[in-house]
């Protein structure tokens, strides 16, 4: 099955710090796919380009079949991207900010009102329609940008630490959302600080000072690094690249 995200050395430097250092990545169609890693990795910078938002140093990254350097507008029109700070506008309530994304993708008529009422029952969102955003929890923000995000029906979701700050209760409804997701062929590559949010994914690709130091299925990573759980797992691959190497 051909990729659906492709990347080939990609890297991207700030001045003489290098953010994101050489990754490859090869994800396919209907996957979840997890980049974790600690505050300054290069989880975002990494999301960034693969959303055109940002224009590689060196190599190269294809989404949906389009250069993301080349083609950016074509990689926009097939993607979702939900960033860390999401722009919600809490003077709106639920149905406006709805309202207001879906004149930005310029979904009209009996199709806008579709797609808000499934995403609605799918969040379980539909008793607060009429809510203010600022009046929200933060978990119901949460649902509420994922909405606004998937409005265009997306091919591929693009989400930065959604759960970040979120209460547990909340992180399991967004997560039973995104299985939903992707029993609907939706593809998601989601980056996260939580390792126990690792486990859940199909794969998940590890990621330290810029670079992806491991890629696999939790499993296969855990039995690999003899670990029982992901932090066991990321804990043991840091030491092992930070290590000196023997001359």
């Amino acid at each position: 099955m051909e990729p659906i995200i492709e990347t080939h050395d990609l890297t991207r430097r700030f001045g003489e710090i290098t953010a994101v250092d050489h990754v490859n990545l090869s994800i396919a169609p209907g996957e979840i796919f997890g980049l974790v890693g600690p505050d300054g990795a290069g989880k975002t910078t990494t999301l960034r380009m693969l959303c055109s938002l940002l224009d590689p140093s060196e190599g190269s990254a294809r989404v949906a079949g389009h250069d993301v350097v080349r083609e950016p507008q074509a990689v926009k029109d097939r993607i979702g991207y939900m960033a860390q700070k999401f722009g919600l506008y809490m003077d709106l309530s639920v149905q406006e900010n709805m309202d207001f994304y879906a004149d930005l993708f310029g979904i009209v008529g009996k199709k806008r009102t579709t797609l808000a009422a499934q995403l609605l029952r799918m969040t379980r969102m539909e008793p607060f329609r009429e809510r203010l955003a600022g009046r929200l929890s933060g978990g119901m923000r949460q649902k509420l940008a994922l909405m606004c995000t998937l409005l265009h029906r997306p091919q591929i979701l693009f989400l930065d630490e959604p759960t970040n700050g979120v209460d547990p209760v909340s992180r399991r409804d967004f997560w039973a959302i995104l299985y939903q997701l992707l029993k609907e062929g939706i593809t998601i590559l989601m980056t996260t600080a939580y390792l126990d949010e690792a486990e859940r994914c199909n794969r998940v690709g590890l990621m330290h000072r810029g670079r992806l130091i491991r890629c696999d299925a939790p499993e296969i990573l855990k039995q690999a690094a003899g670990a029982n759980s992901m932090e066991g797992v990321f804990v043991k691959t840091v030491r092992a690249a930070d290590a000196p190497e023997a001359p």
